[in-house]
């Protein structure tokens, strides 16, 4: 086994146990505040990354489809809010219904964005998280620019405020199975094809692959996985507005995928690690206030200057060096099948 997979695995397996062991390890406000915020930001950066590294789009529709879960489950679940349907049904029916609809309408999206790329995919996924904001915000029925609150999450949770540790294993347990299946989804005939259709999509069209039906179900798929990072959120947070999937919340998703690692699924967890923490801890410096943009904007353009590969490929390039690999000036995209080189392509919400 090559020394650089070796360490990756030792690495992980860390990351995983002290994940399982943190509410023993750091304080109740580090459980509730930061690490279960990155676990559901990271899921959300997950779906870009899958779009991005696999299928060569760059999506700026997944914290829209976020929010769309969000607003579906806040709207079915609760009660007495000035704003919004407030049906009171059972909160995993809400559940249910909220990621459904996020994928139907993540399947729509996918099927009109399909047959563009580079510059204009990413143009037509803007204009996506663009029109879910101002719907949400302008539609009283469904939300209004006030939101939705009291938002409770299911027994199973519980109170958030009294029982944090529930949500976080919660949320801790749906990113690694969010993890496994995305890597699962990578090995089968569909995410191998998927992957060709990155590299050659018109070599693969020729071999009678449907290359706008190939990237709509894979739009859909990712729109799945950022839905149930829209259920965790409003469990977390217990409201949800417009503000909370609007432009700010857009970019800084993408700064999490890109700060993490663009090529890497690994990267959407370590990404919004750094970004909580950066998040946090900068507002409580007097001259940074509430310029955290700027300065998580300079460290964004700092880890691209240095590392187009973002922070794991800082850690890959470490290892390269210890190992005595020498590798080259931009960090390579992993392959899942063959050694073939890829075609390259082309603020969040505080807790209330």
């Amino acid at each position: 086994m090559r020394p650089n997979v070796t360490a990756d695995r030792v690495v992980g397996i860390a990351a995983v146990v002290f994940a399982v062991l943190a509410p023993l390890i750091v304080n109740t406000y580090w459980v509730s505040a930061l690490l279960t915020q990155m676990l559901f930001l990271g899921i959300v950066a997950a779906s870009l990354i899958f779009l991005n590294a696999y299928g060569g789009m760059v999506s700026l529709a997944q914290v829209s489809i976020f929010g769309i879960a969000g607003f579906v489950l806040g709207n079915a679940t609760t009660t007495g809010n000035t704003k919004g349907m407030n049906l009171g049904w059972n909160p995993w029916l809400g559940v249910v219904l909220g990621i459904a609809v996020a994928v139907v309408v993540a399947l729509l999206f996918g099927a009109l964005a399909s047959r563009s790329v580079g510059i204009y995919f990413l143009m037509i996924t803007l204009t996506y998280s663009v029109i879910a904001n101002l719907f949400f915000g302008q539609v009283t029925t469904v939300s209004g620019f006030g939101g939705i609150s009291g938002i409770s999450a299911p027994g199973l949770v519980g109170n958030v405020d009294k029982h944090p540790n529930r949500l976080y294993y919660v949320a801790l347990a749906t990113a690694l199975v969010v993890y496994a299946v995305l890597r699962y989804v990578l090995r089968t005939p569909f995410g191998l094809s998927l992957q060709g259709l990155r590299d050659d999509p018109i070599r693969m069209s020729s071999l009678g692959y449907n290359v706008a039906w190939h990237r709509t179900i894979a739009f859909g798929f990712a729109g799945l996985v950022a839905a149930i990072g829209g259920v965790l959120f409003v469990w977390w947070n217990g409201h949800i507005d417009p503000a909370s999937i609007d432009l700010t919340a857009t970019i800084d998703v993408l700064v999490i995928a890109v700060i993490g690692g663009l090529y890497r699924l690994e990267g959407a967890w370590v990404g919004a690690l750094f970004f909580v923490i950066i998040n946090n801890y900068s507002q409580r410096i007097s001259f940074i206030g509430e310029r955290f943009h700027t300065l998580i904007g300079a460290i964004f353009l700092l880890i691209v200057l240095v590392s187009p590969g973002g922070l794991i490929g800082l850690w890959e390039r470490l290892l390269g060096l210890f190992s005595g690999r020498r590798r080259g000036p931009v960090d390579r995209l992993p392959i899942e099948v063959g050694r073939s080189e890829p075609a390259s392509e082309g603020g969040l919400p505080a807790r209330g």
